[in-house]
């Protein structure tokens, strides 16, 4: 299989598994045209509750398999036990997942905040540092010499996972003051993440102030920027419900303003494609795109911002 060109500037996307396995083959050929972006990485969402890798194994096993490309897999602390949760972290890692996610996660449908839901990892740090451990017993024993020492030898340094966590630039829904978000992505950089992705955001310097805020309060690993393309009336509604973020005045106005749903798509295009400019000339890393399991929209987002090249997309 050969390698594309990389971007010019790091990128990832996400998507989730299909609600019905009709739906695999478009979501394999959406894989494989992501894949052509060449990807840091391709996350894949974990359904609350689980306690196999289900669905979500099938498509993160299909990117390790049949890409180049490395898969991210999502896990949650909804409603699992220690030894549960411990054991789907090993699921993964056996199918040779090293990559991880970790979430606190929302309640369950018809479950609210208050109700025990959790189960035994109460916050994504903690999940953090399960995911380390789980890996940390796994791996194999080995020892090396030490230069100058005959005879002598040391534990060999061990194969380490890459754990993502979530950072919220306009804070959390459930945050109780506006430090609180920084205070837990410090926790979650003193368990172990070695990156941490942001939740969408609709303004550049969201995410640059937060950076900034963050740096200052001592957090040291990168801040992906997560963005989402906005392109229909009826998403960005559901967005906002979901995330509590306040309206983006000038997007909605724009969006409300067109009755063509190619046109609405085209506003949100433009807006995503000035968004992910503005966040890498600010200094992030990197660029993270909630794909939707559409790769058209995402790539089109890339190659208006000058990030994707016209011919790093499969025909």
């Amino acid at each position: 299989m050969s390698t594309p060109e990389p971007a010019s500037v790091p990128v990832s996307f996400e998507i989730y598994p299909p609600r019905t396995p009709e739906r695999m083959p478009a979501l394999h050929e959406t894989i494989r045209q992501l894949a052509s972006a060449d990807p840091s990485f391709i996350s894949v969402t974990f359904g609350a509750g689980g306690s196999h890798g289900g669905a979500s194994l099938d498509v993160l096993t299909h990117i390790l398999t049949e890409t180049h490309v490395s898969p991210l897999a999502h896990l949650t602390c909804v409603g699992s036990t220690y030894a549960q949760a411990g054991a789907l972290i090993r699921e993964f890692l056996d199918a040779g997942i090293t990559r991880f996610l970790a979430l606190r996660g929302d309640p369950p449908a018809g479950s609210a905040e208050g109700d025990d839901f959790l189960g035994d990892l109460e916050t994504a740090a903690q999940l953090v540092q399960l995911i380390d451990r789980v890996q940390a017993e796994r791996a194999p024993y080995s020892e090396e010499s030490v230069p100058g020492l005959p005879g002598a030898a040391r534990v060999a340094p061990r194969e380490k996972v890459q754990i993502a966590v979530a950072a919220f630039p306009n804070g959390h829904p459930r945050s109780r003051h506006r430090h609180e978000d920084i205070d837990a992505l410090l926790a979650k950089q003193a368990a172990g993440a070695t990156f941490a992705i942001t939740q969408l955001f609709f303004h550049a310097d969201d995410y640059l102030g937060f950076v900034d805020r963050a740096r200052t309060a001592g957090v040291v690993i990168p801040i992906l920027p997560g963005l989402m393309p906005i392109t229909s009336r009826s998403r960005l509604e559901r967005v906002l419900e979901l995330t509590g973020e306040a309206r983006p005045t000038a997007l909605a106005a724009a969006l409300e303003r067109e009755t063509d749903p190619r046109r609405q798509r085209e506003v949100g295009v433009a807006a995503a494609a000035d968004l992910v400019r503005a966040v890498v000339a600010g200094g992030a890393p990197g660029v993270h795109l909630y794909a939707f399991n559409n790769h058209e929209t995402v790539l089109t987002v890339l190659r208006d911002a000058g990030i994707l090249l016209p011919e790093q997309e499969l025909s």
